[in-house]
Formats: C-alpha cells, sequence, structure tokens
C-alpha cells in the first residue's frame, strides 16, 4: 500500500503543475490510497467445508483534480495508479475535456476557523496486519459461533453430542473485514498538502440451525487488531438457538422494541439521507422547512460526531481538506442542522428559496450548514480518489433524554414486539413522503408481561409505516449504545433500542416474495 510519503509528493507535484497551466482559476487535488482485507466465514455442519474460506484483498490508489477554468466552467478528472507526472497530465486533461459551466458553483473549499481535532489515531497493526492474521480473525469468529452453539443447544435440550449438533444444520456465515485508508489533499487556498490515516476492522455473522428453521446475528466494530474478539460469533449463534420455535404474528398496530440494527438500518436508509443539504436542496426532505422546528420526540436526539476518538468513523478531516467535527441534526425533537459538502453548504447558502428548502433565519442557516461532511466514501468504506465530495455520515449516535436499561424498557412495554434484524428498508412514494417497508429477518421475539417471550418466525412480517411514526412515537430509549454496521453504509450507527408505540405490522402470506435476498 502506498505510504503518506509518497501520496503527499504527488499531490506537491499535481497541485504546482496544474496551478500553472493557463486558464486555470482554481485547482484540488486528492490523491488516496485504500485497502480492503476480507476473509469469508462459511461453517456448516452437515455439508464438507473450509470454515473460513476466500481470504482476499484489494488495493487501490490514485489521484483525482478538480479545476476551475477561467472562473466559470469547473471540471474533474482521475488517473488510477499512476502517481507520476504522466499521471497528473492524463487526469488533468480529463478535467479539462469535462468542464462545463456550473451557475451553482462558487469556489472550491476554503478553510474553516476551527483546527483539526483529530490526529495519529489510526492502529499500524491494522494497517500492516499479515495474511495469517486476517485469517486467524476469521477462525475467531467462527471458534466462537461453535462453542457457543455447544454450549446453548445443550441448555435448550437440542443436542447432547457433538454429533447430534452436527445434526441440526449449523451454519456460520458472514466476514471479517480490515480497511486501511491514507489521503493527501491540498487546493489553491489550501495549498499546505494535510494527510490522514484511518483504520477499522468488522465482523458481521449470520448463524442458523437449519433443522428448525433458525436464525440469529452478531456483529463488532472496532479500530484496533487487539480489541478484536470473538464476539460476533458467540452472539450470532446464541440468537440463533432462541430463535427455535418461532411463531407467526397477526397484522396489526404494535408497540415495538426496534434492536440496534433496526435503528440502525431505518437512519441510514432513511433519516440520514433526509437529512443532508443536497436532500434539502432538492426540496425532497420529509422535514423541508422546518429547521428550528420539531421533527421528532423531544425523547430523542441524533447527532454526527466525526472527530470523536475511538469512534468507528471517525477521519481527521474530511475529503475535501476541513477538520470534522460534532453536527446535530436533531436535539430533544427539533431539527436542529443537517450533513453538507462545502458545494452543497455554498449553494445552498445562495439559494434564494432556501428559507423555504431548509427553514430558519440566515443564523440558524450558518450554523445548520457547516461543511464537516465532504466525503469521497464508496459503499461501505476507502476514501475514492475517482470521486468528487458529497455529504456522508461518520458516526451517528442516538441519545435519549432520559435513558433507562433494557429490562426497564421492556417492563414499559408490557406486550408488543421486539424486533431485532430488519431488511429491504426503503422508502415507498419518494422519500419526502416519509413512508417505508421493510421485512423483518431475526433476532425477533413476543414481548409478554414486560419480558422477551416466544421468537417471530424469521420472515413472516414487514413493517409498512411512516419515518414520523418512528421518530414521534418514542417510549422509552435504552442507556447502551453499540456501534452498528448495516449492508454497504459508510456510517457506522451508534445505536440505542428504541421503544415505539403504535408501529403497524402486516403479516406475510405464507409463499408470498419478500423482495430482495438478503446476505448472510
Amino acid at each position: 500500500m502506498r505510504d503518506l510519503g509518497e501520496l503527499t509528493r504527488a499531490a506537491e507535484l499535481a497541485l504546482g503543475w496544474a496551478r500553472a497551466r493557463p486558464g486555470v482559476s482554481e485547482v484540488e487535488v486528492f490523491v488516496s490510497a485504500n485497502g480492503a482485507l476480507l476473509t469469508r466465514l462459511n461453517y456448516t455442519s452437515h455439508v464438507p467445508c473450509n470454515g473460513v474460506e476466500e481470504p482476499k484483498s484489494v488495493e487501490s490508489y490514485g489521484l483525482g483534480l478538480q479545476v476551475v477554468f477561467d472562473g466559470r466552467r469547473v471540471g474533474f478528472g482521475s488517473e488510477p495508479s499512476d502517481l507520476s507526472q504522466d499521471g497528473v497530465e492524463r487526469a488533468f486533461d480529463k478535467a479539462r475535456r469535462s468542464a462545463v459551466a456550473d451557475p451553482e458553483f462558487v469556489s472550491l473549499p476554503r478553510p474553516l476557523p476551527t483546527p483539526r481535532a483529530l490526529t495519529d489515531y489510526h492502529d499500524p497493526a491494522l494497517m500492516r496486519v499479515s495474511d495469517e492474521r486476517l485469517v486467524e480473525a476469521g477462525w475467531t469468529i467462527v471458534g466462537g459461533a461453535l462453542r457457543t452453539f455447544l454450549a446453548s443447544s445443550r441448555l435448550a435440550g437440542l443436542a447432547e453430542s457433538e454429533e447430534a449438533l452436527r445434526r441440526l444444520g449449523l451454519i456460520v456465515g458472514g466476514d471479517v473485514t480490515i480497511l486501511q485508508e491514507r489521503m493527501a489533499i491540498a487546493s489553491s487556498a489550501m495549498p499546505c498538502v494535510q494527510t490522514d490515516e484511518s483504520t477499522l476492522v468488522t465482523a458481521f455473522v449470520t448463524s442458523m440451525v437449519e433443522a428448525h428453521a433458525a436464525k440469529g446475528s452478531g456483529w463488532s466494530t472496532g479500530t484496533r487488531l487487539d480489541d478484536f474478539s470473538d464476539e460476533a460469533g458467540g452472539e450470532a449463534a446464541q440468537a440463533a438457538i432462541a430463535a427455535v420455535g418461532g411463531v407467526r404474528v397477526p397484522s396489526g398496530r404494535y408497540t415495538v422494541v426496534f434492536g440496534r440494527q433496526p435503528v440502525a438500518d431505518i437512519l441510514n436508509d432513511l433519516i440520514i439521507p433526509a437529512c443532508t443539504a443536497d436532500t434539502f436542496y432538492a426540496s425532497a426532505s420529509p422535514f423541508v422547512g422546518r429547521l428550528g422546528r420539531r421533527v421528532a420526540s423531544p425523547a430523542l436526539s441524533i447527532y454526527d460526531h466525526g472527530a470523536t476518538p475511538g469512534m468507528m468513523g471517525s477521519k481527521g478531516i474530511t475529503c475535501e481538506g476541513l477538520p470534522t467535527g460534532r453536527t446535530d441534526l436533531i436535539r430533544d425533537g427539533v431539527l436542529t442542522g443537517c450533513l453538507s459538502c462545502w458545494y452543497d453548504t455554498q449553494r445552498l447558502l445562495r439559494d434564494p428559496q432556501r428559507a423555504a428548502k431548509l427553514g430558519g433565519d440566515d443564523t440558524e442557516l450558518a450554523t445548520a450548514l457547516v461543511p464537516r461532511n465532504g466525503f469521497r466514501f464508496g459503499a461501505g468504506g476507502g476514501r475514492q480518489f475517482a470521486s468528487r465530495p458529497s455529504a456522508a455520515a461518520t458516526n451517528v449516535v442516538v441519545e435519549g433524554a432520559e435513558p433507562v436499561s433494557r429490562d426497564e424498557l421492556l417492563r414499559r412495554v408490557g406486550h408488543g414486539l421486539y424486533i431485532g434484524r430488519i431488511w429491504y428498508t426503503y422508502p415507498i412514494n419518494g422519500l419526502r413522503a416519509g413512508d417505508f417497508t421493510c421485512t423483518v429477518t431475526a433476532d425477533s421475539y413476543m414481548i409478554r408481561d414486560g419480558r422477551i417471550a416466544e421468537p417471530i418466525t424469521a420472515n413472516t412480517i414487514r413493517i409498512n409505516d411512516n419515518i414520523a411514526t418512528f421518530l414521534n412515537n418514542v417510549a422509552g430509549v435504552t442507556k447502551d449504545v453499540k456501534g452498528t454496521i448495516v449492508w454497504a453504509a459508510d456510517e457506522v450507527v451508534y445505536a440505542p433500542e428504541i421503544a415505539v408505540t403504535d408501529v403497524r405490522v402486516d403479516a406475510i402470506a405464507r409463499g408470498e416474495s419478500e423482495g430482495g435476498v438478503e446476505p448472510l
């Protein structure tokens, strides 16, 4: 993987050369190198298998140039796998040929008054992890799942021996992923090269007891290799055993406790997209015109913080060279801000319809639109040199005004549903309408007399409701949060469990297609 010295020299070379070209008003150079290491989990007790398969790695590096020509035309070009003068010239030529007049363009990013808060935060051990250690991480998860399967199945009376356990049809699927990121950026307005390095490790696991059509999931997130454990494997196996003997739920309106994965999924697919500056600019958010007004229960607060040490999504600087920090999206139920990059902030502040689109006065607008979230992510990680910046979340934190323990939350609910995993969550009738649907796939239970009761059979109910229900009908939020990832998301949601009243649940008829295929 290319080191920071190479990236820095490439940024200096490209900036100096491009600034000297005739007709160039401004230029921004972004150079990045990414490594993605993955080991696939595929254990099956009743079919011959390797247990851990397909350990592999993907590396990429290159540079991107955003160039303003003659003060009015803006173009972007990139070049992979070549940081030399030749690579710079090819990227520049692409930027020149693609340049168009953009009436909404104001300038390339300018420095912000706040200083960078996070430096030297990556884990060197993750940056130089060996192939052997990657495979070992996969076996750590599989081993944790098998030990839990053996202990839990005996307690549940499902199997008294390892042979009987194998006949249950145990499956452990998923992956362990390590992401390595390096970047350098320089521009006409910020000619001193800035660099950043970040690392993370995640595990996502689905376990099944095939003989009983039972499924459970587990996951873990971290920023240091030394902290990696078998937590995700054990959690998934325990959940699969607990799902044996599932029941079907009739259609109706229920009080629902949303577990951490559903909370993260709803935020990733619905609420975070509704809280970006470009969505407000397009008048596509369900919160259009409501800055400074209540959009959720006073018990609920949601913010993004890209500069918190030890959190999974933290970055020192954005992919625009600006410092990361905290952006309050909803505070005590009131819409207070949105995620933005430099371009979206500038065009929305100058939009004659900005008050109608976002709401608030000029002071509130300026506070709400600080460009702390301009990133070049690519569906699940990495800083992509071939992309322009857009608004993206980092660490999304969900908090309750008066958080309680899980036991207390269940006691308050009394009778209802606990939903632990959903899939195929998406808006219907457009994001602005707020209507959404999702399928309940695993880790879900009836709540009776304030306690978790019998499991709900996977893929037998859908939730069809509006995000206003999720945000406004909050009956309680737990104290404990956990870093939670969902498929192909760039951010990590530090999610609690949330109780919501009057949620519409629809039974899925036997044999009905759920739409989409959930990955293991």
